[in-house]
């Protein structure tokens, strides 16, 4: 439990992934509770999506563990994928199936049937805004639409845990809002983690921030928390400071 009394959903103890002698993800440790949404923030190359595949379960990590739930994603994988709605960076489909038999098949294989399955599907469509493109193909789609697909099927079971990599990439401002907006309702009864390198989607969404490159967590701390690491107050002046200190 927190200081604030709510379970923690998320934890992360000395996450570490090297490929060859390259380290991507260096002993990264933190812990998400229920109602916190965390901004995963850093420069291409830091580490967000390692770290964010490894939390998922779709990569093994060098050393350390995290689990879901109580779950550890290596030995207790099934359980923790259960609790898990995970949007990846470029959200894989099938690009020939329409939309809705694209997240059909993604309810059947979370163990849906019949009403129940219908029902999960109509309810991501609507939280999504996919109404008007459910008969197309994921291939026809613009990128923006292929986003809300994918984290429609993140959302299908509405897990308590939600892990998005780069949510509203692609989106246009209007969309932005609306997944925005979907985060903040859905804040209260879950953990969620959002890689970003979007600075005002960590003044919009987020309760919490924590700034990575090179493997390397280098804070971790409420975004009003962070501003003031600068005198300017700005969120970018900070994320400059730290991910590139020779430029400061």
């Amino acid at each position: 439990m927190t200081a604030g009394g709510e379970p923690v959903l998320i934890e992360i103890d000395g996450l570490t992934k090297r490929f060859g002698s390259f380290t991507a993800v260096d002993h990264v440790s933190f812990r998400v509770a229920r109602g916190e949404v965390l901004g995963f923030l850093g420069p291409n190359g830091a580490g967000k999506s390692t770290t964010m595949r490894m939390l998922s379960g779709f990569m093994i990590p060098t050393e350390g563990t995290a689990s879901i739930c109580g779950h550890d994603v290596q030995t207790d994988g099934v359980a923790a994928r259960r609790a898990l709605g995970f949007l990846p960076e470029g959200a894989p489909t099938y690009p020939e199936m329409a939309v809705i038999a694209f997240l059909r098949f993604c309810a059947e294989v979370r163990g849906f049937r019949g009403a129940a399955l219908n029902e999960r599907v109509e309810h991501a469509i609507g939280l999504t805004h996919l109404d008007p493109v459910r008969l197309q193909p994921v291939e026809t789609l613009s990128k923006g639409f292929k986003r809300r697909v994918g984290l429609a099927q993140a959302l299908l079971h509405d897990p308590p845990v939600l892990v998005l990599d780069e949510p509203t990439d692609g989106l246009d401002p209007n969309q932005k809002h609306e997944v925005r907006t979907l985060i903040k309702r859905m804040a209260p009864d879950k953990a969620i983690v959002i890689s970003t390198h979007l600075l005002d989607e960590v003044d919009a969404v987020c309760t919490r921030a924590m700034i990575i490159a090179h493997g390397k967590v280098l804070a971790d701390a409420t975004p009003a928390e962070l501003a003031r690491m600068h005198p300017s107050g700005r969120l970018d002046d900070v994320f400059r400071a730290l991910t590139m200190p020779e430029a400061a």
